[in-house]
């Protein structure tokens, strides 16, 4: 019996090659259907294989994105927060020398107050007293530093000067600093003990 099934599918494939008869079809019919069957389990197989590849370098790929898309928020928001404070340091840095001037004029004053000097100079310090109001109001404050060790951060040394104080302590400051909330927009200009 093997012997006449072994003719069979070697006559039905031969027949199946040469002129694709229904007979042969049908003896082979369960047998080719297994094949396919297999073929198209493989290929479904590989389809899904590769569809769970896009998938996940989909998933990757849009995880990535929305991560680049937080970051540039964030920097754009702490640009933003850092442009809004520190908004009016150039208007400042523009009033600063106006304000070196309110100061040394009036320096000028002298005791007598009942000159005309006086008087006049008394309408100059309350110019000064409200653009030191306005300052303060938006966060700038002068650099206080004499007598103080010398700061390279807050202070610029111009002087050196030989005193009874330490060596490295402001002795004099020429010319006032400013700080506009946290940051040195202008540093004082200073003596320094040797």
């Amino acid at each position: 019996m093997e012997e006449k099934i072994e003719e069979k599918n070697d006559n039905c494939k031969k027949c199946e090659e040469e002129c694709n008869c229904t007979s042969c079809e049908e003896e082979n019919g369960k047998e080719n259907n297994c094949k396919n069957d297999k073929k198209k389990k493989k290929n479904k197989k590989d389809e899904l294989k590769e569809a769970l590849e896009t998938i996940n370098n989909l998933e990757d790929k849009l995880l990535r994105e929305k991560a680049e898309l937080i970051n540039y928020r964030r920097r754009k928001d702490e640009e933003l927060s850092k442009m809004l404070k520190y908004c009016n340091e150039e208007l400042i840095l523009e009033m600063l020398p106006i304000i070196d001037n309110f100061e040394s004029a009036i320096k000028m004053d002298d005791t007598n107050l009942n000159d005309e000097v006086s008087k006049f100079l008394e309408g100059f310090k309350m110019m000064y007293g409200n653009l030191i109001t306005v300052l303060e109001k938006y966060g700038v404050k002068a650099i206080d530093g004499i007598n103080k060790p010398f700061d390279p951060t807050y202070h610029q040394a111009v002087m050196t000067e030989k005193c009874d104080k330490e060596s490295g302590i402001v002795v004099d400051v020429l010319r006032k600093g400013y700080i506009l909330i946290d940051k040195v927009i202008r540093p004082a200009m200073v003596k320094v003990s040797e």
